[in-house]
């Protein structure tokens, strides 16, 4: 039955989870954007670390949050900042941060399903979890001994952090203990909602900033609608998160429906950088450096230039998109084609969906595309709650 699950802690989810990737708090917004060109995932963990502290019983490392390249393209994009984008790089990395707290949490390993669903449910999107290890106590005070040198060590542990997605994937996995529940339509479960983020076809991209900003924070998408209120595609935080800082030039110079079209099909670097040209000087002028790899040199390592030199290798000539290396189970690039469902689709296809193609949510339409609303993971943690709650 599914009342067994709640016998599984959080540590059962972190099997086979890589570490943290982490950004010290005392980064610039030029650090980030560095390491987010080198790494292999899409977010990297910011870390406040005060390993000079005596007190054996403060912390001395704490996560206190997340940040993506859409973050650095939205603080770019800033009208305070647009202008004179080399000196918004040089701004601290604390203002890419969203002023919302609880969003990370530290939790313990031992933490059980459900508690940690409460904590999801609760408005935490990533619970971050110190990674077991069968080593000795000699092993790991000398792991502590390092955590002030390596920068994914802390307090003398690796950590992993829980999503949203790992807890839909996992009860997925188990989903025949939830039956007949899973099989019913989301229409009838009542979890399609109407309050969706949305932009017309011909809507220029700059315009809508703020709710790009909105979707990255509510872990959702820009549903693009016509004139006749059909879904015809959609801006996604989590695909503009697998390009490299270039797609600042076509958020700051395209309509919504251009946009889509340079995602799907890359655009013509002349007409974007002719529009900044005329416009932009200094974004066009950043942009331009950027492109033959000078921008960010000046505030790496020996090390980080190294890896720098290593990972242009593999540039994609298509602007816009990533140019880092990665593999495509942890970066996965999608086009700006919606992902969508029908009100009478079932909960279990719903979840297939979404996992299949690593989103949080699925547009809801009719057969003849009319938008209907979202179905998103939040929503269906709830109804596996409430089932859990029903029979506890």
């Amino acid at each position: 039955m599914a009342i067994n699950l709640l016998s599984y802690e959080v540590s059962d989810l972190c099997l086979g989870k890589p570490p943290l990737k982490s950004l010290s708090i005392t980064s610039t917004v030029s650090d980030a954007l560095l390491a987010l060109r080198r790494s292999e995932e899409n977010y990297l963990s910011v870390w406040s670390c005060n390993h000079s502290s005596s007190k054996k019983e403060s912390i001395e490392c704490e996560c206190i949050g997340k940040i993506c390249i859409v973050d650095v393209v939205c603080y770019l994009c800033n009208e305070d900042n647009i202008s004179s984008p080399s000196s918004a790089l040089n701004s601290p990395i604390s203002v890419l941060l969203p002023k919302v707290n609880g969003l990370v949490q530290h939790v313990d390993s031992h933490l059980s399903l459900l508690d940690a669903l409460d904590l999801i449910l609760e408005g935490a999107q990533n619970l971050v979890v110190p990674i077991q290890r069968n080593i000795t106590r000699n092993s790991r005070k000398k792991l502590h001994q390092k955590s002030s040198t390596s920068p994914n060590l802390h307090n003398g542990y690796e950590f992993c952090w829980i999503t949203q997605e790992d807890v839909v994937r996992f009860f997925l996995n188990s989903i025949g203990l939830f039956s007949p529940m899973p099989g019913y339509s989301i229409e009838s479960l009542g979890i399609m909602s109407m309050n969706v983020l949305a932009i017309g076809y011909d809507d220029p991209v700059f315009s809508a900033l703020d709710t790009i900003s909105s979707a990255l924070l509510e872990q959702t998408s820009i549903a693009v609608i016509d004139d006749e209120g059909k879904l015809v595609g959609e801006i996604s935080p989590s695909t503009l998160a697998s390009c490299d800082e270039t797609i600042v030039a076509a958020i700051a110079t395209l309509s919504a429906g251009g946009l889509m079209a340079y995602i799907d099909y890359g655009c013509p670097p002349e007409v974007v950088k002719a529009r900044l040209k005329e416009n932009l000087k200094g974004m066009w002028k950043l942009l331009d450096e950027c492109c033959n790899n000078s921008t960010l040199s000046s505030s790496s390592s020996d090390e980080e230039s190294s890896s720098s030199s290593s990972s242009s290798s593999s540039t994609s000539n298509r602007l816009g998109w990533i140019s880092r290396s990665g593999s495509y189970s942890t970066r996965m690039i999608r086009s700006a084609e919606a992902i969508v469902c029908h009100p009478g689709s079932s909960l279990v296809a719903v979840m297939m969906q979404a996992i299949v193609h690593r989103v949080n949510y699925v547009w809801v339409i009719e057969d003849d595309y009319s938008f209907v609303g979202i179905v998103t993971f939040f929503d269906i943690l709830k109804v596996f709650r409430e089932h859990l709650q029903s029979i506890a």
